[in-house]
Formats: C-alpha cells, sequence, structure tokens
C-alpha cells in the first residue's frame, strides 16, 4: 500500500520534456511498455467515483493494483502480486470495491498499452520527483469497440521529495507547454463516466444547502469501507462518525428532505455494528494508558494481559462480524438508499426556502432541544435516573453540533461558535460517561480473573481511577452548562 501524489499534464504529439537540471540530479529517461486491463461494473461504478483497478504487465511494478481517491492530486494504492488469470479479480482487492461494485459482476472495460519514458529526479540516493512521458492508446470496450490514442506527462512525488519540488517540476512544465488535464486518470480519460447523480435544487435553497451536505457524508462513509476492511487506524471511528452524522442530519433537516425514517434506523444499524470494535479500541488503550502510568508494585497478577490481550481478541472479533456485515445484502441496500438520497430525495416545502433563514431556525430548534433535554434531567429526584436522563443531554448536544458543522460553510462564524459550544456539552458528558463505561468494563473484566484465583487488586485501583474521572466530570459540569449557556444567547 502507498498514497500516489501527483500531477498530470496534457502534451502534444511533439513536447519536450524541459530540462530539470537545476532542480535536481537527472537520471534517465529509461523506457518501459505497459499494458494493463481495467476492471469495473458494467456501468462503470468505480469509474464514477474516480476508483480505478487494474491488471498491469510491464515496467517497475507489474501487478494488480487499486488506487482509491483520497482529496486532490492524491490516491491510494493498494498492490497485490500478478496472478496468471485475467478474468478473476484476486479477492482482496474484489472485497475492497465492495461498497461500490455490491454484488455485480467486475470484468474488463478497457485496456491500455502505454509506451512510456520516465526521468526521476534524485539528490544522492533518495529519490524525489518521478516524470512519466506516456503515449497511450486506450481501447474501450462495450456496444462498441473505441479506440483512442494521446500523449501526457506524469510528475509523481517519490518518497525522498517534497510538495514544494514537485510544484516547481510542474511549473517547468507548464512553461515547456503542457498544461494540466482535466481527468485524475488515463482511465477516467477513456471512459469519461458520469459522476454519481445529485439531484437538482433551487439554488441558495436549504435543499440545495443539505443535498450537498448529505452528498459529501455518503462519499466519507464509502471512503472508509476499503480501510475499515484492512483493519486501518481510526477508519472504523471515521466511518462511525460519518453514519452518525448522517442519521443527525436526517433528524434535524427532516422538513427538507422527508420520508427518511428507514435509512436513519439503518444507519443506526450500521453505527451500531462499527461501535462494538471502536468501544473496544478505545477502552484498550485507556486501560493499556492507566496501566502506564501506575508504579509497577501497584500493578500485580495478568492484570495487562486480561485488559490488552483479552480485549484486542475481543475486537479482532468484533472486527469479523463488521466485514461481515460490510459484505451482506443488508449493508448493499442501505448503501443504494443512501444513492437515492442524493440522486432523488423525496424534498419537503422546506427545501424551497432560502438556506440561510431556514437552516439558520433549525440550528436554533437543535440547541433548544439541548436545553429541554438539560431541564428534564434536571427534574429527575433519582441520581441513578437523572445519569441516565444527561445521557440525552449529550446525544441532543451532539445532534446540536454535527447540525452547525453541517451549516458552518454557509451560515458562517455564528455556526463556527454554536458547534464549539455544543461540542463543548458533550465532551463533558463524555468524560463522565466514559468513565461510568469503563468501570463497568473493569469489573466484568476482574470476574474471570478473580475466578480463576487471580490477585485483582489492580482492578479495584483502576475502578477507584475511573469512578474520580467520572465524578470530576459530573461535578465540573453545572460550571460548563452555565458558562455555555450564557454564550450561546450571545449567538442566537
Amino acid at each position: 500500500m502507498g498514497i500516489e501524489i501527483e500531477e498530470k499534464f496534457d502534451v502534444p504529439p511533439d513536447y519536450t520534456i524541459p530540462d530539470l537540471s537545476r532542480l535536481a540530479t537527472v537520471e534517465g529517461p529509461k523506457s518501459y511498455e505497459l499494458v494493463a486491463l481495467y476492471y469495473d461494473t458494467a456501468d462503470l461504478r468505480l469509474a464514477a467515483r474516480g476508483i480505478t483497478l487494474r491488471r498491469r504487465r510491464g515496467g517497475a511494478d507489474p501487478g494488480w493494483h487499486v488506487k482509491l481517491p483520497m482529496g486532490k492530486g492524491a490516491r491510494q494504492e493498494i498492490t497485490h502480486p500478478l496472478t496468471r488469470s485475467t478474468k478473476v479479480v484476486p479477492q482482496e482487492l474484489a472485497d475492497l470495491v465492495r461498497a461500490y461494485t455490491r454484488g455485480n459482476e467486475l470484468r474488463v472495460v478497457a485496456d491500455l498499452t502505454t509506451r512510456r519514458s520516465v526521468t526521476v529526479l534524485r539528490d544522492g540516493d533518495d529519490r524525489l520527483v518521478e516524470i512519466a512521458d506516456d503515449r497511450v492508446k486506450g481501447t474501450k470496450y462495450g456496444d462498441d469497440t473505441v479506440i483512442v490514442r494521446w500523449r501526457e506527462v506524469e510528475a509523481e512525488l517519490l518518497e525522498g521529495g517534497t510538495r514544494e519540488l514537485l510544484a516547481k517540476v510542474g511549473k517547468r512544465l507548464r512553461k515547456a507547454g503542457a498544461t494540466p488535464s482535466p481527468a485524475a486518470s488515463k482511465l477516467a480519460r477513456l471512459l469519461e463516466p458520469a459522476p454519481p447523480p445529485v439531484a437538482a435544487t433551487v439554488p441558495g435553497s436549504a435543499g440545495e444547502v443539505v443535498i450537498a451536505y448529505l452528498a459529501g457524508q455518503v462519499q466519507a462513509l464509502l471512503s472508509q469501507d476499503p480501510r475499515v476492511r484492512r483493519a486501518e487506524e481510526d477508519a472504523v471511528h471515521q466511518m462511525r462518525v460519518a453514519s452518525r452524522r448522517l442519521r443527525s442530519a436526517l433528524k434535524a433537516f427532516r422538513s427538507v428532505v422527508t420520508n427518511t425514517d428507514h435509512v436513519q434506523d439503518e444507519l443506526r444499524w450500521i453505527a451500531t455494528v462499527l461501535g462494538e470494535a471502536r468501544d473496544l479500541e478505545v477502552i484498550r488503550a485507556r486501560f493499556a494508558g492507566e496501566l502506564r502510568d501506575l508504579p509497577p508494585e501497584l500493578v500485580v497478577g495478568p492484570v495487562k494481559n486480561r485488559l490488552g490481550d483479552d480485549l484486542l481478541e475481543r475486537e479482532r472479533q468484533a472486527y469479523g462480524r463488521i466485514n461481515e456485515a460490510l459484505s451482506g445484502e443488508r449493508y448493499y441496500r442501505l448503501l443504494d438508499a443512501l444513492d437515492a438520497l442524493v440522486a432523488t430525495p423525496q424534498l419537503g416545502k422546506a427545501a424551497r426556502e432560502p438556506a440561510r433563514d431556514k437552516l439558520r431556525d433549525v440550528a436554533e430548534a437543535n440547541w433548544r432541544r439541548v436545553a429541554k433535554k438539560y431541564d428534564i434531567a434536571m427534574a429527575v429526584d433519582d441520581l441513578q435516573h437523572r445519569e441516565i436522563a444527561m445521557h440525552d443531554v449529550r446525544k441532543a448536544a451532539k445532534r446540536a453540533r454535527y447540525t452547525a458543522e453541517a451549516l458552518r460553510p454557509d451560515l458562517g462564524g455564528r455556526m463556527k461558535r454554536l458547534a464549539k459550544l455544543a461540542e463543548g456539552v458533550q465532551e463533558i458528558l463524555g468524560a463522565h460517561q466514559d468513565g461510568v463505561v469503563a468501570q463497568e468494563t473493569l469489573l466484568k473484566e476482574a470476574e474471570p480473573a478473580r475466578r480463576a484465583g487471580e490477585d485483582t487488586f489492580t482492578y479495584g485501583l483502576l475502578v477507584g481511577i475511573e469512578r474520580n474521572a467520572a465524578d470530576r466530570a459530573y461535578a465540573e459540569f453545572p460550571r460548563v452548562w452555565k458558562k455555555t449557556m450564557k454564550a450561546a444567547r450571545k449567538v442566537f
């Protein structure tokens, strides 16, 4: 796996690579012939999302490659050794694009033959930038076979280079007559796939803002899917956040986009599936940090194994359940529903109203909901039941925060301030809740240790630490709430 950062340029047939020797030592050029087959569904679902899946022979890195967009000019590249078959995509790579194929067959949709001349900029042993001068013959398969020829130049950042140097190379190439390519890849240039459809809305309307936000969050969820399948760091968390943001937006903007109850239920389901592994990951790291901070003489028995290896095994099992869910029809139906939500939503009358007026009212209503939940909690006499009610305050604050963050690009500084206030409420109540959950986990993990005859002193010590942290957060909350409400009055 690697991160590919490059600039692509269209050049005329008689283009000459300029002298780059003032930037670094020039090595080459060296010539290759590359032959690649590209795979996609019949309706080009991968190409529409900027994803390429290919089998390539020749050059310095023959094999199977999946390239996933990571933002402007950057893609994540995942490789697999070359196999003999040209008909069957390796399962590991096919799984990484399941969120897009959703059970549809992968087949050859194009082939590209490239005569490549490669020049490398170096600084001693460090490879800085690679400039590839490509003469391409592309064949597109479908109802009719289409052949296209062109020439292009790519400047790719290598492990020893910097973005500043890459920019200088690009400037030299442009000065010599190259123009930035509008296509993100050779395949996109050949296939010219239509982007995923987005519903037409009235410019400046609430509908325009909400649909754009939903489209961004759907893309965020999809982009994390391959990373979750590979158990990459923070991927489960980011995918869970995207699902929560989507669900929160559908609740908050229900007068703009209507009839979304089923999608909300399914988003809650996938967030729950993701949450098990994420919660175990967080609490395992939490306990590891607390144990490191304790004096060695206070860590007795195999507590590190139980709170480390045992929780890690449970986390691995949770990942297994995630992968099972992400490969099932229920998940595919959810993704189809999210695509439809962006392309053909059921819009309410509020969707036609001016965004600034309507959505500011929505943000204010969501904040009032936080205050109402707080008043309800304060009216509960029983302390245990009040703690449960305070959890509803935290959830309301999270929804208010997500709503304000969704509106910040269009409504500006007020929404930024409101999101920050809601985040403060969410965080301190979250600190209390995390301490409560940690105590429950410790008591649960201590029980098998006790049955095994192990010394459980350290478990009790950790329970005390967590109880103290939870109590501190709970005691601190009234001061935070008073300060927050005073600031919120200035926002509205």
